[in-house]
């Protein structure tokens, strides 16, 4: 069995500002439909909730990064973070990323939080060698 896991930290501040800059364009290159959708329902929340699932996806990357053949073999609407009936986030990663082999991933687990500045995720994933 290995284990790896990632983590990540993001100033609300910097997310907002580049929503407020970019609008679409930023929003739509990060996150799929389900999370947009999920973040804007949270109306004036809505950066806290952006910047948690920013910081999820790097927390991400970084747990799997080992997997990966090339960096660049995924892409940030290649993971997705959405939340279960229980309200309890949940990582879905596209099974057609090269490198990765979705079926060794036994289990992925995953921690957000924030506050008024920051925004913080670590996820932990367990996969056998």
């Amino acid at each position: 069995m290995k284990v790896t896991c990632g983590t990540d930290i993001i100033e609300i501040s910097r997310i907002r500002k580049s929503i407020e800059e970019m609008e679409d364009k930023f929003i739509g290159k990060i996150f799929t439909t389900k999370e947009i959708q999920y973040c804007e329902s949270k109306k004036a929340q809505r950066y806290q909730h952006y910047a948690a699932r920013f910081a999820a996806k790097e927390a991400v990357f970084k747990a799997i990064s080992t997997y990966l053949d090339d960096k660049y073999s995924i892409s940030w609407q290649d993971i997705e973070i959405i939340n279960n009936k229980a309200g309890r986030p949940e990582i879905n990663i596209k099974k057609s990323i090269d490198g990765l082999s979705i079926e060794n991933i036994e289990s992925m687990d995953i921690s957000l939080s924030h506050c008024k500045e920051y925004a913080v995720a670590n996820v932990t994933i367990l996969s056998e060698d």
